[in-house]
This record gives structure tokens, sequence and C-alpha cells, in this order.
């Protein structure tokens, strides 16, 4: 069974329930009485999700960003997480309950249990966090298949910072203060904000976070919606930090498309919504770009300054 869609594949024919939304989504939506709650689960592992050397407050924070982020992209209202520990060293465990009170606090979801264990000797460590949010009566939940030919697509924030903060955390670029300081927070401290996907939800048909990669993500929608989305590369929204270190030229833009862990919202919406959109996330202090279009047919196509490009050869990550 190679790779991850394989087995997402043959976990569909298991989890059948409507609240799974046939795995094709990063929550299930369950309805209990008049409530509709948003589950999802996330895990961390030592070496694939985080550096070894990373703090470990900032393990404990980005723990918990990611899965408020999937809560996010629901436009779902954190409510309480469960978290699964691996005990190790016990200075190290400390640090990580700082970060993760630090974090709890911060994107006020409380703590309501979870599972300790012990690792094996030498083995990498792993962390999970279940956060379970209320999504709003409003609108329905948005999902990844809801987007539509003639829809513009969107994205929050700005993207790539995390994927060079990573680069800085591993010593490939320098960790001088500055640009690269906030790259390096951008990697170890995502701060997604839930108040942006629950302003955003009536207004959208699809919407997801940006974990793996804007690019891969983008595909993502495309095949799940059965639609074709074509991405302006030019009009990616790149942070000052970025363009200080790594410039705004097509490379560039490349990898920051490509680098993952960015946890801003990607969405597709009528162009009526536009002024709309603005406006919501404007409220909540977040600022969103217009960086692509939806129309018939299927799979995902780049452009550059009106030309098309050939897509990389990666679109971001995959495990």
């Amino acid at each position: 069974m190679p790779g991850e869609p394989a087995f997402i594949q043959a976990l569909r024919a298991i989890a059948t329930t409507p609240a799974a939304r046939a795995l094709a989504d990063d929550a299930a939506v369950l309805q209990v009485g008049g409530e509709t709650l948003v589950l999802t689960l996330d895990t961390v592992v030592e070496s694939v999700h985080y550096l070894p050397a990373d703090p470990a407050a900032d393990v404990a924070w980005k723990l918990v960003a990611v899965n408020v982020s999937d809560l996010s992209a629901k436009g779902a209202t954190p409510l309480g997480c469960l978290y699964s520990h691996a005990l190790g060293e016990d200075a190290w465990d400390k640090s990580f309950l700082l970060g993760l009170e630090e974090a709890c606090g911060h994107f006020a979801i409380p703590l309501l249990g979870g599972d300790t264990v012990r690792m094996p000797d030498g083995a990498p460590r792993s962390f999970s966090l279940t956060a379970i949010g209320t999504a709003g009566k409003a609108a329905p939940v948005p999902c990844r298949s809801a987007a539509r030919a003639g829809d513009e697509v969107w994205v929050s924030g700005t993207i790539g910072d995390a994927g060079l903060g990573l680069a800085v955390a591993a010593g490939k670029l320098p960790a001088a203060a500055g640009p690269a300081a906030a790259l390096l927070s951008a990697y170890r401290r995502p701060s997604p904000e839930p108040r942006l996907g629950a302003a955003l939800a009536p207004l959208v048909h699809a919407m997801m976070d940006v974990s793996d990669g804007l690019l891969v993500d983008a595909a993502r929608i495309a095949d799940a919606s059965g639609v074709s989305i074509a991405i302006e590369a030019d009009a990616v929204p790149l942070s000052p930090a970025l363009i200080s270190v790594a410039g705004k030229g097509l490379d560039s833009r490349m990898q920051a498309m490509t680098a993952g862990d960015d946890y801003e919202l990607l969405f597709t919406a009528p162009a009526g919504q536009a002024a709309g959109i603005r406006e919501a996330a404007e409220a909540v202090g977040h600022h969103v770009t217009r960086c692509g279009m939806v129309s018939q047919g299927s799979g995902l196509s780049l452009t550059h300054d009106g030309r098309p490009l050939p897509l990389p050869g990666r679109l971001g990550y995959q495990h």
C-alpha cells in the first residue's frame, strides 16, 4: 500500500458514517442534538514535523495550533481538546507543558483530558491532539469538495514563511535577528485565527487550511470538487521578511508555494463576494488575497505574469 493517499482510500471502507465526510476533509462533522460539532486530530512527530532541537514549548504550541487551524477551516470555534503525551526527560516535559498552557490560553481551547505513554529508549517522540469545535448555524460547514466553476481562489496571510523558517532552524540560513527571526517564529509558532474561518464560512464554497503547501492543497480542492484550479504565482502573497531573505522572483515563489506549514486558509468563493470577504477578514484583523480562478475541467495549473508555467515535480509535502 504505497503512501498516504492509498492508505486513506483503504480507510474509507471503514469510515462510512456521514460524519466522517468520506475522509475527504480535514475534520469530522457530527450532529449532536441541535449542535454541530467539528472534530479533528493531528499528530506531530520528532524529525518529521519538528526538529529534535526545537524548544519543547514551541513543539506544544505547534501541536495545538495545527489542530486549531483545521477547526478554523471549518468555520468552527474551539470548544476543547484531548492530547496524548510521550513521556521523556522531566525538564523537557515541563517546558512542553508551559507551551501547552500558553497555546491553550492563546487559542481559547481548554484542555479536557488525554493520555500519557512511555516511549522506548531512543525512539522519536510523538504527540497527538484531538480538537473539538462548534460550528455556526448560519451556513453549512465548509468542505474541500464544494468549489464551483467561476469561483475565485483566495488565501489568507502570507505563504512560505514557515518553509524558510525551517531552513533557519536547521542551520541552512543565518539565524540573525530581524527577518530570519520572524521566519523562524512562523515555523515554530504558527498562529491560525479561528475567528477568520468563522467569519468567512458563510461567504465561501470550499475551504481548507494550507498545511502541506499551497499548490498541493489547491490540487486537493480541485480533485475533491471535480474542477480545474489555476493559481497565479505572481499574486501569491509573500511577507516582507521572506522577500528580504529570498526575494520575490519566480524561484522564491515556487519554493513558498510548495513548502507547507503555513496554516493559512485557502478558499474559493463567487466573484461577487469579494468585498464581503475583504470586509470579514479586516473585521478580525487579517488580510486575504485573491490568487487564482476555478473553471470547468480537472486538475491544477499555474501561471506567472499571465503566462502558463509547468507544474513543479513536487507540489508540496506528502507522507
